[in-house]
This record gives structure tokens, sequence and C-alpha cells, in this order.
């Protein structure tokens, strides 16, 4: 069984802001001989380690919306700056656009049901190519 994450993206404009930070910690990994994944690093361990890499994807939501997903391909015991144990979560580093979805702000992130998650974007006929502007305002509409 397939489990996958949702996580706000604080202080992320766009599906574009979320990409060019992500290329900055997979440029900084690679530097230091890491794998070239992106990396987000969290305070709680997922209990359901196997179902998120069983095909789990991280679901971002950005400006109220579920906008893109990572796929998950690790999950690694880690410590903050301060010592305190916390996880990191590897994921494939391209960012796959979802039809954007209306998510309410939380804390931390949660665990999304694979029938709850948003389809991609591509699975929607011409969806891809509206610039992502349009496609934030009609989810906004209800369009979608």
């Amino acid at each position: 069984m397939t489990v996958h994450l949702q996580k706000l993206s604080v202080g992320t404009e766009s599906i574009s802001t979320l990409q060019d930070w992500q290329k900055k910690v997979v440029s900084r990994r690679v530097k230091k001989g890491l794998e070239p994944y992106h990396k987000h690093v969290t305070r709680m361990f997922p209990k359901q380690k196997e179902a998120l890499l069983n095909g789990g994807s991280i679901y971002w939501v950005i400006k109220g919306l579920i906008q893109c997903r990572n796929v998950i391909v690790g999950l690694e015991e880690t410590q903050t700056r301060d010592g305190r144990k916390a996880c990191a979560i590897l994921m494939n580093p391209e960012l796959i656009p979802v039809i954007p979805t209306p998510k309410r702000p939380f804390q931390g992130w949660r665990y999304l049901k694979v029938q709850d998650a948003p389809a991609d974007l591509y699975e929607l006929a011409g969806a891809n190519e509206l610039p992502a502007a349009l496609r934030v305002k009609l989810a906004n509409l209800g369009a979608w």
C-alpha cells in the first residue's frame, strides 16, 4: 500500500520558485559528493515509512493550493543543528505539477491517502500548456 505526505511550502510564491530552491539544495548536495536528491528535514519521522517508500510523494501546498509533488526516494534519520533527532526526506528533484487543489493551512506535514491526492496535471488534456498563474485562478474559481 502507498501513502503520500502533504507539506506547506512556506514562503514559496509559485512552482518555479520552489523549483529554484530545490535546484540550490541539490547543487549543494552534489558539491558535497552526495546523491542529487532534494532534501527536506522535519522533526517527526513518519511511522508509515514502508508505505511512503512504496511510490509515495510529497505534495506541496503553495499559496493555499496543492500545486506539485516530488517522488520520495528515501527517509533518513538525521539531527537538527541543535542536536535533536529529525527525519531527512529525500526526493527526486523533478517537480510534477498536479491539478491545483485547495488546502487549508496546517502545521508540519500530514499523510495524504492515494485516493485523496490530486491527479498529475498531464492527465488533464491541455492543462499543462496553461500558464501557472491561470491554473491557480481556475483552481480558485473551482474550475478543476
